[in-house]
């Protein structure tokens, strides 16, 4: 079983639920949401985000798929690199389009974390594995300061 890798681990800050900390960490969870050890995963975010500063939705929106696909090579993410780059696209370009290229944005639309869950199983890619990843930390921060 391998360890849990955690916001904490990647150096992403939850805090104040804070933009570039939320979507950082649904990158993060997107990439260890796959069937890939973590570790690969871990070292394919710090080379998107960390390498080749790509840690906003804009940022990561103006990547060519091409160039993504050679990103999660550097980490040797290589089993899915071609279906992670184009739904990485895909998900940067809907947080752009649909939600002003925000992550609070989705939250905001969602009347609760059901219907958050529900706004990111929408995203091409985001299924159950993604989502209780990204919750798992994130929900502390969303949810649980507005009840």
């Amino acid at each position: 079983m391998s360890k849990i890798i955690s916001a904490h681990d990647l150096q992403i800050d939850l805090q104040g639920a804070n933009e570039a900390g939320l979507f950082k960490w649904l990158l993060a969870s997107f990439l260890m949401g796959k069937r890939i050890q973590g570790q690969i995963a871990a070292n394919a975010y710090q080379v998107i985000v960390e390498k080749h500063h790509r840690d906003t939705p804009h940022k990561l929106a103006s990547c060519t798929h091409r160039q993504l696909v050679t990103m999660l090579g550097e980490a040797h993410y290589v089993r899915y690199d071609e279906t992670t780059s184009s739904r990485l696209l895909a998900l940067a370009n809907k947080v752009n389009t649909e939600y002003d290229g925000k992550v609070s944005n989705i939250v905001a639309a969602s009347a609760d974390r059901r219907a958050f869950e529900k706004r990111l199983s929408e995203f091409e890619g985001i299924g159950p594995k993604t989502i209780e990843i990204f919750l798992r930390e994130a929900a502390a921060v969303l949810f649980e300061s507005s009840t």
